[in-house]
């Protein structure tokens, strides 16, 4: 779909508050911290034979994934989104609590395989080393857009998960003609996913500073490039707050942190992208959705795990003492 008739369909879709569909991991996340930093262990001209073992101040097991993290922070601020995936029976539970918080877990798949986990080291730095496990993730068929097909005003999002799902899901979104959200994240290295597709497709992309990079090796285009094709490109930069970027747009919309205590960043960029959808689809300014995620993120990185809960109310507060203006959390 070329960018001007999907900017044509963004611009007529606001009037509405869409039915949010987050295709994305839901896993069992192991996240580990140590007090020192990466850089002053890696010997760069060793790199063809890097060993490196660190001693950890802190492990702990947590609920997570992508989809699932974004859609429990939507339904903390009252949104109440539908989440698909596959999981192990071994997260029944999991998914018992998150359909209690008002998201629709319908299409979600249990598979006889475990549930996907990651597993991610974080230094003092907030640098990260990581590895993911798909596990249940491996049953891609089963996670489909269909049945929204005919649900009317619907925008899905297909986020980081399995690769052959995410193709798939990129291309149920053209044929039935649903907006699409697109949020690589981890997979942009991943050698058999089709990034292209999704830039072409997408109405909005998220990334980050790091993965940026990725992409535009991935895809063969200069990051000015994939900004003129793209309507919305949101970068977040991690304490460098994030930025609006896109065809739509004239000029880039610089947006700061929120101030917080950090204790662990894993997660914080799903909760930035949960306070954005928010007033995303309530057809906020994009200055104000960025805002509103980055409060949303705050709350995050200050406890360990990707899903804290936090009140509609804090919420509002932080982001008035940060940004100097109200919003309303109740529409």
């Amino acid at each position: 779909m070329a960018a001007a008739d999907r900017l044509a369909i963004l611009e007529t879709a606001v009037s509405q508050t869409p039915q949010l569909v987050i295709a994305g991991s839901i896993a069992i996340d192991r996240i580990m911290n140590f007090s020192g930093r990466y850089r002053d262990y890696i010997q760069t001209d060793k790199l063809h034979a890097l060993s490196l073992t660190t001693l950890l101040d802190k492990l702990e097991d947590s609920r997570g994934g992508i989809g699932a993290n974004i859609a429990f922070s939507l339904a903390n601020l009252g949104e109440k989104p539908s989440l698909i995936g596959a999981v192990g029976r071994d997260a029944q539970a999991y998914i018992d609590d998150l359909a209690a918080m008002n998201i629709d877990i319908s299409g979600v798949h249990f598979s006889d395989r475990p549930t996907a986990s990651f597993n991610v080291i974080t230094d003092s730095e907030d640098s990260q080393v990581g590895g993911f496990y798909k596990g249940a993730m491996g049953d891609s068929e089963s996670v489909s857009f269909t049945p929204w097909q005919n649900q009317g005003n619907v925008l899905a999002m297909v986020c980081a998960n399995d690769p052959d799902a995410m193709n798939r899901q990129v291309q149920e979104c053209a044929q039935l003609g649903l907006r699409l959200i697109y949020d690589p994240g981890q997979q942009v290295t991943w050698p058999t996913i089709d990034l292209a597709a999704g830039l072409a497709a997408a109405e909005l992309v998220f990334i980050n500073d790091y993965e940026a990079g990725l992409l535009s090796k991935a895809v063969g285009k200069s990051i000015a490039e994939i900004k003129q094709q793209v309507p919305l490109l949101v970068t977040t930069l991690g304490r460098g707050g994030s930025v609006i970027e896109g065809s739509k747009l004239a000029e880039p919309i610089k947006v700061g942190i929120a101030k917080a205590e950090p204790i662990d960043p894993t997660g914080a960029g799903d909760g930035y992208r949960a306070g954005f959808l928010y007033g995303y689809l309530r057809g906020w300014a994009l200055k104000q959705c960025g805002q509103l995620g980055a409060a949303v993120a705050s709350f995050i990185i200050e406890q360990h795990g990707t899903q804290q809960p936090f009140t509609k109310a804090a919420v509002a507060e932080r982001y008035r003492k940060n940004f100097n203006e109200e919003i309303d959390l109740n529409g």
